[in-house]
């Protein structure tokens, strides 16, 4: 097979890790930078073309879209669903995971787990005061809709910290979501890697001392786990529910038992491969080879 990764930079781990993956199985692997393919749109021929030339001769794509840039790489992705080219993650998933708020209310339908969140247009002075008490009182969690890897995630103390920092996101014209502050997690959080339904590899993330967020990129560490049974069936309804096949669910461990914070449609391979041994870019080229030899990639309703 000839099997595109999708990727703006191609020295990532994740993008190298994948090439080699597709070599080791025997395909050929391409590293195709999104933001310099085109889309050509005619009547009953859509294409891509990219370096001068149409992007056809593909059996599958591995889409490795950035959150600044997801509007164009998931109209790229789009294009090769129209195309009938098999994708790992299809266009409408993406875009639904990558807004912070709609991910929210789809998982909230679905019965997911979650951290109760308040979301309002601008509220008043007064109106802060009532989200803030409605999610469980200070400390909360103020979240950008447009944060990744902990940009943008502030921890309020106090109501009075939380009215200032909500106010000051919005005078620079940002929404926020405010979430409330689970204690018993000290900082921790889980990822779990689920493949075409089923968990594949998971880790737990500690936050530096003092920063309760737990990003690997914020300098947190990480170490392989066995999740709980409830966990794991958390992790596989989350990304069922948002439509992803391939994602990494972010989960903070609580009394109610598991939380969903988040459901990445692009999730790194680095921090869990080396934690866990897994060969998690392997695991995605062969459930490649598994969906297009049964012909039950789904191309159809993007």
């Amino acid at each position: 097979m000839r099997i595109a990764i999708l990727s703006a930079n191609p020295n990532l781990y994740s993008t190298q890790r994948l090439l080699e993956a597709a070599s080791q199985r025997g395909h050929e692997g391409i590293i195709v930078n999104h933001l310099n393919c085109q889309v050509m749109i005619e009547g009953g021929r859509p294409s891509v073309l990219y370096e001068g030339q149409e992007l056809d001769a593909l059996d599958a794509i591995v889409p490795r879209i950035g959150a600044s840039v997801t509007d164009y790489g998931c109209a790229v992705v789009r294009q090769f669903e129209m195309m009938n080219i098999f994708t790992t993650g299809k266009s409408q998933a993406i875009m639904r995971s990558r807004n912070k708020l709609r991910s929210l209310q789809v998982l909230s339908k679905a019965g997911v787990g979650l951290p109760k969140t308040m979301f309002a247009n601008h509220p008043k002075n007064g109106d802060i005061t009532q989200l803030i008490k409605r999610v469980g009182g200070p400390p909360v969690v103020i979240k950008l809709l447009e944060g990744t890897q902990g940009i943008g995630v502030v921890l309020a103390e106090t109501t009075k910290a939380a009215k200032s920092t909500i106010e000051a996101f919005y005078g620079l014209k940002k929404n926020v979501l405010v979430q409330e502050f689970i204690a018993e997690a000290k900082g921790s959080d889980i990822r779990a890697f689920v493949i075409g339904g089923r968990v594949v590899g998971a880790i737990k993330r500690q936050g530096l001392d003092g920063d309760f967020r737990s990003n690997i990129h914020r300098g947190g560490n990480a170490v392989s786990i066995e999740l709980t049974p409830q966990e794991e069936q958390t992790a596989i309804q989350a990304a069922r529910a948002l439509g992803l096949k391939v994602a990494g669910v972010d989960m903070l461990p609580s009394e109610r038992g598991p939380l969903v914070l988040e459901v990445n449609s692009s999730p790194g391979l680095e921090g869990i491969e080396n934690a866990t041994g897994v060969d998690i870019a392997i695991q995605i080229i062969t459930y490649i080879e598994d969906k297009i030899r049964t012909d039950e990639g789904d191309t159809v309703g993007v």
